[in-house]
């Protein structure tokens, strides 16, 4: 068992220093991401994204060194693509729906949403594209099997991204007012059926 003196424990500095530092790279992440689904990335300046997360411009660069840099991260869809698949496979629809809206409940964003917003950003666009069907579209389809899975995995994903579209953007009444299991429940299947097709019987 590790002791205040132990070689193993950091300095209680140390580890403030360290949580700090995680929060404020969360923070301009957050920041830099609710930028790029408002504005072009030409029109996005690091001074913005600072201003945004609350913190001055060095410390941007001291964590991500450049624009370009920061918007490569900002561009990934990879950790949020674990976050959306996390779970089995007969049971992925219903954790796909309740994922999407708890991040837009909890969050007040979904991070798939970002791909909405591809048309503003000319070739950091395709980037956005590219990334969005590698990282979670064909990592999805990877898992299903049968045929037309590329197609199924697309049609999944198109229906959990509605989803977030109209909660976050229609900002649709009965949606967001709704319990999200109870959605869950009524929407799960419908994107169930996409990815394994044939374990839903009509009326089920």
């Amino acid at each position: 068992m590790s002791t205040p003196d132990s070689p193993d424990t950091p300095p209680p500095a140390q580890g403030a220093a360290r949580r700090d530092a995680e929060a404020t790279r969360a923070a301009i992440l957050k920041a830099a991401r609710h930028l790029l689904a408002r504005h072009p990335h030409g029109a996005i300046t690091l001074k913005a994204v600072a201003e945004r997360a609350g913190v001055s411009p060095p410390l941007v660069v001291k964590y991500f060194g450049n624009k370009d840099a920061l918007f490569a991260r900002v561009m990934s869809f990879d950790t949020d693509a674990d976050d959306l698949l996390d779970a089995p496979l007969d049971a992925l629809g219903r954790h796909m729906v309740r994922h999407v809206l708890s991040s837009q409940r909890e969050r007040g964003t979904d991070p798939l949403l970002r791909i909405v917003f591809a048309p503003l950003h000319g070739d950091h666009g395709d980037v956005l594209r590219a990334n969005f069907r590698a990282q979670v579209t064909e990592r999805l389809a990877a898992r299903l099997t049968g045929p037309d899975a590329g197609l199924r995995a697309e049609l999944a994903v198109a229906a959990v991204v509605g989803l977030g579209v109209m909660y976050g953007i229609a900002r649709g009444p009965g949606l967001r007012e709704a319990d999200i299991d109870a959605v869950a429940d009524r929407y799960g299947p419908l994107v169930q059926a996409q990815l394994t097709p044939g374990a839903l019987t009509p009326g089920a």
